[in-house]
């Protein structure tokens, strides 16, 4: 989506993000990503995802606003959009210490 703002909501299966949800409705744009919640299906979230346009990966309030709706693993992508430009929060901003795992899915419909 860069130069625009993405998001999408986190899924998990056993304690491992599994999945991105992209809502219905979701926009983005080059200063915000809008996810509407409303929209979500009768699921629960183990927390969010949303990229920022730059380096930048500090939490902003409406960002904070929508930790405090979604379970309590928030990751904010950042410029460059590698491997290291990612930080993981909690549902409180905190930084959130979350391992990047290598697994292999024997059968991608169980997930």
């Amino acid at each position: 989506m860069a130069p625009q703002e993405f998001a999408g909501l986190l899924q998990e299966k056993d304690g491992i993000i599994t999945e991105v949800l992209i809502l219905p409705g979701t926009e983005s744009s080059d200063s915000n990503a809008v996810l509407r919640l409303y929209m979500m299906p009768n699921i629960k979230a183990a927390g969010s995802v949303h990229s920022h346009p730059g380096p930048n990966r500090s939490p902003s309030q409406a960002d904070l606003r929508l930790f405090s709706k979604t379970g309590n693993c928030h990751i904010i992508v950042g410029h460059p959009y590698n491997s290291q430009s990612w930080t993981c929060y909690n549902r409180e901003g905190e930084v959130n210490d979350l391992p990047v795992l290598d697994v292999e899915f024997e059968d991608y419909e169980d997930i």
